[in-house]
């Protein structure tokens, strides 16, 4: 009789807890059949940075860049051409692993309901050898975004936080793989970036003024291996990526049949250091895949995309309840 009513106390405590906002209250389960997801092609980008995507010796498109022109608008529909021609050997890929696939699909699809975003990934990695790169994890989804405070990231998406001094990069230190070495950072950091990597760190107060003006990116990424529950992790990139220790991202995965389905999601709104999620607003996301144990600039990413809530002119809508 005693046990009973202890549990009972427990529901009633849990119940209350949850009205007065002590706990937080459930998500709901996303009905992901009614979603109407989309096919992405993330591609390997070898040595690409954003240091050559503005050098008019390596990149035929710099002076269209220049004047504005973002990625996708010349690049859209070629990603998997571009893959194949980057992972293997050639003057922007020094390491090539033998017998790497040149591009990933996956499918994606965004959901929300009253306090949080979702994020599902649909994709098939194929016959991937094992780089050795990474021995926690054999397979990283990752997605990188920013609010429109970023003007580089909406531009070229992910390719604003990849320069050529970071590690593994051309100008950077240490071998492929190496921990410890310059991490992604954004061009906004930097005084008078250079054609070897970003110049010098702009001082304290201003990269305190950049963050709180919102100048970052965000990213959420889930460590994935078969048959193990997925590992979450989250943090923003502005002079260097940083990680949180207690992340707020949540990502759940399953792998079946050679097929990952992965989910990443969090709260619309968590405050600082995060960006708010928030309905009206157009937020250009980035999208990568690491698979068959690699790092650092191993991997598969998207061209830039975008997303919002509910409504509007964006590659995903969120729809909600």
């Amino acid at each position: 009789m005693e046990k009973r009513m202890t549990h009972e106390r427990i529901a009633i405590v849990a119940a209350l807890s949850v009205v007065m906002g002590l706990w937080p209250a459930p998500s709901r389960a996303v009905d992901w059949s009614t979603v109407t997801g989309k096919d992405v092609v993330l591609f390997y980008p070898a040595q690409m940075s954003w240091a050559t995507v503005m050098t008019q010796a390596e990149h035929t498109g710099a002076g269209r860049f220049r004047k504005d022109k973002n990625c996708r608008e010349c690049h859209d529909g070629a990603e998997a051409f571009s893959g194949e021609q980057l992972v293997v050997a050639n003057p922007m890929e020094p390491s090539p692993i033998e017998g790497k696939p040149g591009s990933v699909l996956a499918n994606i699809k965004f959901a929300h309901d009253a306090e949080q975003l979702y994020v599902r990934f649909e994709f098939a990695p194929g016959a991937q050898p094992n780089a050795g790169m990474d021995a926690k994890f054999d397979t990283k989804v990752a997605m990188m975004f920013d609010d429109g405070s970023v003007y580089e990231m909406k531009r070229a998406g992910c390719y604003a936080a990849c320069h050529i001094d970071s590690a593994s990069m051309p100008k950077g230190t240490g071998p492929k793989g190496a921990a410890g070495e310059k991490t992604m950072y954004l061009p906004g950091s930097r005084t008078q970036p250079t054609r070897d990597g970003g110049g010098d760190l702009k001082p304290a107060q201003d990269l305190a003024s950049l963050r709180a003006a919102g100048a970052f990116a965000e990213y959420w990424q889930a460590g994935l291996n078969p048959g193990a529950a997925a590992v979450p992790h989250d943090g923003t990139i502005l002079e260097k990526r940083e990680e949180h220790a207690a992340p707020v991202v949540t990502a759940a995965a399953t792998f079946e049949e050679g097929k990952w389905v992965v989910t990443l999601s969090r709260k619309l709104k968590v405050g600082a250091p995060y960006k708010d999620i928030v309905p009206g607003k157009t937020y250009t996301v980035g999208f990568a895949i690491h698979a068959g144990h690699t790092n650092r600039r191993f991997h598969y990413v998207s061209m830039e995309k975008t997303f919002t809530l509910d409504q509007g002119p964006a590659d995903f809508v969120a729809n909600g309840p």
